[in-house]
C-alpha cells in the first residue's frame, strides 16, 4: 500500500488538488444551506432558477479563490494566515451576493437568494475548508513522525515561551530530521496538566519524583540565548537523569528546515562562556577607521579573530602576517568571500627577519600594530628555547622597534598569564618581551604609545586543551591530565580580541591590561563535564589518566606578579597592573646577548640569560631547574 500511493515520499499536496477539494467543499456547502432552509419551511425565491442561483455561487467563490490564493498554501504548514485566506476569499463572495440581493430587492421587488441561507454558506464553508486544513495537517504530522520514529532521538524542548513553541513546531513539521518532540520542560509550575501542540508539558519535580519518565526521553533541547546560569542548571538535570543536551540556533531570519540544521550537541564551551566584555565600539571604530593596520599572527586563533573583527572597522588596509603557508592561504580565502570591499595584504613573513618587516612599515606607515605572533606550546617550547627567544624576544624587539622608527600610533601586543612567575621558557619569554615593550614607551624620541594585554587560555584555541580533550574522547580515550589539581582560567576567542581592540583605544602607553576573569576551572572537573556532555560516564566508558605535570608547567596560572599592583580603569573589568620595569638600554643589551646565544643554540646559556632579564623565573620539573639550585661555575663543567 505504502509503494502504491507513496505518502511517505508526498511533501506536499499539489495546488490543483487543494483547488478541487476546496471546490467541493463550496458546492458541498451550498447543498448543505439549501436543505437547511428546506428543513426550516423558509420560503425560497427563484426557485425555477436553482441550478443558475447554485452555479453563480461557486463561480463567485471560485473567482476571489483565484484572487486570494487560497489554495497555494502547503497544507501541513498551514497557519491563521491561511484561515484569513479562506475567510477574505469566502466574506468577499457574501459581500457580491448581498449586494446582488440589495439590487434585486430593489429592482424586482425580492432577493434572489435567503440572507439567512447566505450566512449559512459563508460559516460552513469557511468552517469546512479549514477544517480540512487542520485535518490534513494533523494526518502527516502524525504519519510522518511514525516514520522511523524509534530510531529518532526523543527531544523534551526546555522552557513554554514563544521561541520554544516555534522551536517544536520546527521538529514537528520537519519530519526528515532525526528528531521526535516527545514534551516539553518548565521550571514553571504555575500550570496543571497543561498540553501545548499536543504534547504534555513536565515540570522538573515530576522527573525528580518519577525515576520512569526520564526514560520516554532521549535529550533535551536549549535555545541558544538561555542565560549561563539557566543553561547549567538544566545541564546538570540532564546529566543526572542520563539524558543528551543539544542546543538550538537563534530562531531570527532562520526557516525552520535551517533551525534545525543548526541543532547540535551542548558544547563545554557553551558552560564555560563568561559574561562577555562590552567595549566602546565607537571609539574602537574611530581608531581604526580609514587606517592602516598591522597583524602579525594573523593566521592563528587569536589573530585571526583580531582581523576579523578589525574588518569590521572600515580600516584603508589590513595587512595579515604570518609564516604558517596553509592557514594564511585559508584565512585569506574566508576574509576575501566575508569582506569583498575591506583591502587586504596577506604576507608570509617570519618577524624575526627585520629587513622583510621594515619593508612592509615603509610602504603602508601602518597607525596600529597589532602583535599576536608567538610560540606558546609550553612543552615544545622548554626543549627548543632558542626558538622562543626568535620569534618571542626578538620578533617582539623588530615590531617595536620598527613601530617607533616609523611613528606608529599604537602597538598593542598579545601577552599571556604564563608570562607571571614564569616556570617555564615559553612564560619567561613573554615577560622578557612584556619588558622590552613597556621600555620603549619612556625611551629617546619615541611617539608610540606601547601597550600590552595579558589573559588566561583561549576557549577553543589551537592547540587548547579542549580540542584535545574533545580528540581523545573521540577516540574512546583516555583522557590525559598533567594533574588532578591543576586549574586554569579561560576566555572566548572573540572576547579575547575585544579586549585586544579595547586596551588599543584605553591605552596611554606603557600599560598592562589584565582583567577579571572569573573563577578559575579545574581540568579534573572540565575533562569529566566533557565525558559526560559526550553521552559516557567518566572512568567507566572513558578512563581518566594522570600523567604528570610537563616541563615547565604549574598547577595555576596567574595574572598579576607578587610585586605589582592594580589600577582600576573606567571599565569595570578591566584593570592596569604595574609590574616592575627595566631601562630601555639594560633590556636592550640583554636582548642582544641573548639572541647572540640563542643563535649558537647554547640552551643553558640562553636561559641563563632569560633568568637575569625575568629575576622570578623558576623553573619547575625542567632540566634548567639546574640554573635555579647550581652555582655558575658547576653549570659548565
Amino acid at each position: 500500500m505504502g509503494n502504491v500511493f507513496k505518502i511517505k515520499e508526498l511533501r506536499y499536496i499539489p495546488r490543483w488538488l487543494v483547488f478541487f477539494i476546496d471546490v467541493s467543499i463550496v458546492s458541498f456547502s451550498v447543498v448543505i444551506s439549501h436543505f437547511s432552509l428546506i428543513n426550516l419551511n423558509v420560503k425560497i425565491n427563484f426557485t425555477e432558477y436553482g441550478p443558475e442561483k447554485i452555479a453563480a455561487i461557486i463561480g463567485v467563490n471560485i473567482l476571489f479563490m483565484f484572487l486570494f490564493k487560497t489554495y497555494a498554501g502547503i497544507i501541513r504548514h498551514s497557519t491563521f494566515s491561511d484561515f484569513f485566506k479562506i475567510v477574505w476569499s469566502s466574506g468577499s463572495t457574501l459581500f457580491v451576493l448581498l449586494v446582488l440581493n440589495f439590487v434585486s430587492e430593489q429592482k424586482l421587488g425580492k432577493t434572489v437568494y435567503v440572507y439567512l441561507g447566505l450566512f449559512l454558506f459563508f460559516f460552513i464553508s469557511v468552517f469546512l475548508m479549514f477544517f480540512f486544513r487542520m485535518l490534513t495537517k494533523r494526518f502527516f504530522s502524525i504519519f510522518m513522525s511514525s516514520k522511523n520514529s524509534s530510531s529518532k532521538i526523543r527531544i523534551a524542548v526546555v522552557g513554554i515561551d514563544d521561541e520554544s513553541v516555534s522551536l517544536a513546531n520546527a521538529i514537528i513539521h520537519n519530519p526528515t530530521h532525526p528528531y521526535h518532540l516527545s514534551g516539553f520542560l518548565s521550571a514553571r509550575a504555575d500550570f496543571k496538566k497543561a498540553m501545548l501542540l499536543g504534547h504534555k508539558i513536565y515540570h522538573k519535580r515530576e522527573f525528580l519524583t518519577d525515576s520512569n519518565l526520564a526514560k520516554q526521553f532521549d535529550a533535551i533541547l536549549i535555545k541558544e540565548m538561555t542565560s549561563n546560569p539557566v543553561m547549567e542548571e538544566w545541564t546538570a538535570f540532564a546529566l543526572e537523569k542520563g539524558l543528551k543536551i543539544l542546543k538550538a540556533p537563534v530562531i531570527n531570519k532562520m526557516n525552520e528546515g535551517g533551525i534545525i540544521g543548526g541543532i547540535r550537541p551542548l558544547q563545554i564551551e557553551d558552560l564555560l562562556n563568561r559574561t562577555p566584555i562590552k567595549i566602546e565600539s565607537e571609539d574602537v571604530r574611530r581608531r581604526h577607521f580609514n587606517k592602516s593596520v598591522l597583524v602579525t599572527g594573523g593566521a592563528g586563533s587569536i589573530g585571526s579573530e583580531i582581523v576579523r573583527q578589525v574588518s569590521q572597522l572600515d580600516p584603508s588596509v589590513i595587512v595579515v602576517v604570518d609564516q604558517a603557508e596553509s592557514p594564511l592561504y585559508e584565512l585569506e580565502l574566508e576574509l576575501l568571500e566575508r569582506f569583498p570591499n575591506q583591502s587586504f595584504k596577506f604576507v608570509l613573513a617570519d618577524i624575526s627577519n627585520r629587513y622583510r618587516l621594515e619593508k612592509l612599515f615603509e610602504d603602508y606607515r601602518f597607525s596600529i600594530v597589532y602583535h599576536a605572533a608567538a610560540y606558546k606550546h609550553v612543552p615544545l617550547i622548554e626543549d627548543n628555547p632558542h626558538e622562543a627567544i626568535f620569534v618571542n624576544i626578538a620578533g617582539t624587539r623588530n615590531l617595536a622597534l620598527l613601530s617607533k622608527k616609523y611613528n606608529v600610533n599604537r602597538f598593542v601586543m598579545v601577552s599571556t598569564d604564563k608570562a607571571v612567575n614564569p616556570t617555564n621558557v615559553m612564560g619567561a619569554s613573554k615577560r622578557a618581551a612584556e619588558l622590552f615593550v613597556q621600555s620603549l614607551q619612556n625611551s629617546y624620541d619615541n611617539n608610540t604609545k606601547f601597550i600590552t594585554t595579558r589573559f588566561g587560555n583561549v576557549l577553543g584555541s589551537n592547540g587548547s586543551v579542549i580540542p584535545h580533550f574533545r580528540k581523545q574522547i573521540a577516540k574512546g580515550g583516555p583522557v590525559t591530565i598533567t594533574h588532578p589539581d591543576i586549574i586554569r582560567y579561560f576566555m572566548t576567542i572573540p572576547e579575547a580580541c575585544e579586549l585586544v581592540l579595547q586596551a588599543g583605544t584605553m591605552g596611554q602607553g606603557g600599560e598592562i591590561y589584565v582583567f577579571d576573569m572569573g573563577r578559575p576551572i579545574k581540568i579534573l572537573d572540565l575533562a569529566k563535564r566533557m565525558i559526560k556532555l559526550s553521552g559516557f560516564t567518566p572512568d567507566v566508558d572513558i578512563k581518566i589518566d594522570f600523567i604528570g605535570l610537563r616541563p615547565g608547567e604549574k598547577l595555576y596560572e596567574e595574572l598579576l606578579t607578587d610585586n605589582s599592583t592594580t589600577i582600576p580603569t573606567h571599565h569595570e573589568k578591566i584593570m592596569i597592573s604595574r609590574d616592575p620595569l627595566m631601562e630601555f638600554e639594560d633590556i636592550e643589551i640583554l636582548c642582544k646577548q641573548i639572541i647572540r646565544s640563542a643563535i649558537k643554540k647554547d640552551r643553558l646559556q640562553v636561559v641563563k640569560i632569560l633568568k637575569t632579564i625575568v629575576p622570578e623565573f623558576i623553573s619547575n620539573n625542567s632540566e634548567f631547574e639546574v640554573l635555579d639550585k647550581t652555582p655558575e661555575h658547576e653549570v659548565y663543567q
